[in-house]
């Protein structure tokens, strides 16, 4: 990982770089295969307080950049504060890629499947039966038909295959009138 530390309108001290270069690290603790690392450290002055700005901007593999920029009136609790924002959305894209992780096919191979004589019989039993059923969908309808269904069911749409074998979609309109696709 690469890390640019700039300064803005103050002197850089081996103090501040130590701190920067310690928040820094502990961005590998997530296992981001982090690029590049920028920190900017300003002062600012504005209406009369003193504060300072601290931005990190960190580039991730597959163009992710995460920027956080914090101000604050004391240097360290600045840094600080930035490095803990920066871990949040660090734990978040770690965590995102920990739980959406697609199996490898070795993985899959490795695994040892039930054989089919290993299935307890008795589970077998307890299981319901699914019996298939012709259903009135597939009928073709006149429009008056499907209508006086629609009218009946009290849904906003019904959709049947018409009398040509045309799909079709009859809906009730806003102004409670009915149209038809």
């Amino acid at each position: 990982m690469n890390l640019n530390i700039t300064a803005r309108q103050l002197d850089m001290t081996d103090a501040i770089k130590s701190h920067i270069n310690n928040a820094v690290e502990s961005f590998k603790k997530y296992h981001l295969d982090i690029i590049s690392t920028r920190a900017v450290v300003s002062a600012d002055e504005r209406n009369g307080k003193k504060g300072y700005i601290v931005e990190f901007t960190i580039n991730l593999p597959q163009k992710k950049t995460v920027v956080i920029k914090q101000k604050d009136k004391d240097l360290y609790s600045a840094i600080d504060l930035a490095a803990e924002r920066a871990q949040k959305v660090l734990r978040r894209y770690h965590d995102k890629e920990v739980t959406h992780r697609v199996a490898k096919l070795s993985d899959v191979e490795n695994l040892n499947f039930l054989e089919p004589e290993d299935i307890d019989e008795s589970m077998e039993e307890d299981t319901d039966e699914i019996i298939p059923m012709e259903l009135d969908l597939y009928k073709p309808l006149s429009i008056e038909e499907a209508l006086d269904m629609l009218k009946a069911s009290g849904k906003q749409f019904f959709i049947f295959n018409d009398l040509d074998g045309k799909t079709r979609v009859l809906y009730k309109r806003k102004d409670n009138k009915f149209g038809l696709y």
